[in-house]
């Protein structure tokens, strides 16, 4: 039984990367559009005065004044074991990740703290209006069958996966080659495909993991080519060291993950700012992309993500919050940061752009783009409802903006959760403002 419902407003979604392609290509906007959803897919989008005649009698309409109805947020990076800690300091990457981040992820071996952990993630995911993200775990596997269950209860499309870590780690959150590999083959065999949640394979960095583990990690990538690789690659120059001591017989840090069969697609890499042109270009050949995660960048003092270089050598970028580094479960706001991280270095993120990126770009990265992503007629009704009035001076700014793109930037650089008036997945409303904020 068909079960229609329809949502008017100001609707916009993304075809293409509006960096590459001109806007009538790149883009669907309509000032007064409506979303028609059947059974929790979209059946049509168009505009107001043409779709609201087509409507059978008893469809339900929900008018969305002064808002915004785009698909869902999608987060390639982000860490569910430090949701506790963020805001922790740190002189850089490694000082962070010694006194805060393992200590705050050895907990996790704790099955009732990390379920109680990964019920709160998942409601402040949602509350910012993120409907699909890529999760680290922790290196135990309680931390992710937590992450999973919290997810499936709402029904969402989540990616994650058990760290894989074996050396240059306390002994709390350190596994062996072996046990990464048996614990997540057991995870892949339980959770990979069922309903909308999907497995990734998960070395932390190549610092913490032996060469042995790196070639298990290669060995399940090639037996599960249809699950996702996720790690971290050239964040702080530090880190990059060590790599070449570590890893003296290889090129580059990429070099490392290509020599173990870790570049490919559904691979996605967090940072990639310490990068040289044939690393961007190797990755771009493999497939992988970069998840760009500039609220980290800034607040661990890493350094600026070169957009112009990885869109010279055709690399893939889609954008990231990478909690606890991160600052922010808000993807407006890290847009916010991504902006000035460009603008920094003499770059522009145009805002068309910019919500491409928290959007169809992460679906493409994630080789979902045929679910989410956009509002394609048979896609996942995953949608957010943006509320162009959430405060005083959004309301002002936006009421004499004269075009979408003002809109935009405005919403990305004065915008947060309480821009979030409604979450929606598969059609149906499970967080936001109007609702109480959380599910």
């Amino acid at each position: 039984m068909s079960q229609l419902s329809a949502h008017r407003g100001a609707v916009l979604h993304f075809l293409a990367d509006p960096g590459i392609h001109s806007n009538s290509e790149a883009y669907e906007y309509h000032d007064d559009g409506v979303l028609v959803i059947d059974n929790g897919r979209v059946a049509a989008l168009g505009p107001a005065e043409h779709l609201l005649r087509q409507l059978p009698p008893g469809c339900a309409l929900t008018e969305h004044r002064h808002a915004l109805i785009m698909p869902g947020f999608i987060d390639t990076h982000i860490h569910m074991p430090q949701t506790d800690m963020i805001a922790a300091g740190g002189s850089n990457l490694l000082d962070w990740l010694e006194r805060y981040t393992f200590p705050a992820e050895s907990r996790f071996d704790d099955a009732d703290h990390a379920r109680a952990v990964a019920d709160f993630f998942i409601a402040e995911l949602l509350a910012n209006g993120t409907t699909t993200a890529q999760v680290l775990g922790s290196v135990h596997a309680a931390s992710v069958e937590a992450v999973f269950a919290a997810a499936e209860k709402l029904n969402l499309r989540l990616i994650a996966g058990k760290t894989l870590m074996d050396r240059n780690c306390p002994a709390a959150v350190r596994d062996t080659a072996a046990s990464g590999e048996r614990d997540s083959r057991a995870l892949i065999e339980r959770w990979h495909g069922r309903g909308r949640l999907h497995y990734a394979i998960t070395p932390r960095f190549a610092p913490t993991s032996t060469d042995e583990q790196l070639a298990s990690a290669g060995r399940l990538a090639a037996e599960y080519p249809d699950v996702h690789v996720h790690s971290h690659v050239a964040e702080n120059p530090a880190e990059v060291a060590w790599v070449r001591e570590l890893f003296p017989w290889s090129r580059s840090y990429v070099d490392v993950y290509d020599h173990y069969g870790l570049l490919r697609e559904r691979a996605i890499y967090a940072h990639g700012i310490y990068l040289d042109d044939p690393d961007r270009q190797r990755m771009a050949e493999s497939g992988a992309w970069i998840a760009h995660a500039p609220t980290s960048n800034l607040y661990l003092g890493s350094g600026l993500f070169d957009f112009a270089a990885a869109d010279a050598a055709g690399l893939g970028y889609a954008l990231a919050t990478d909690v606890g580094g991160g600052t922010s479960f808000s993807l407006l706001r890290t847009l916010g940061e991504a902006y000035k991280v460009a603008q920094l270095q003499g770059q522009r993120l145009a805002p068309l752009r910019a919500f491409y990126l928290a959007t169809l770009a992460g679906a493409r990265a994630l080789h979902l783009d045929d679910r989410i992503g956009s509002f394609r007629v048979g896609n996942e009704a995953d949608f957010i409802v943006l509320d162009l009035a959430a405060t005083p001076l959004i309301a002002r700014r936006c009421a004499i903006a004269q075009t979408l793109a003002e809109r935009l930037l405005i919403l990305m650089t004065l915008g947060d959760d309480r821009c979030i008036r409604a979450t929606h997945v598969l059609g149906r409303a499970v967080a936001g403002t109007a609702i109480g904020r959380r599910p």
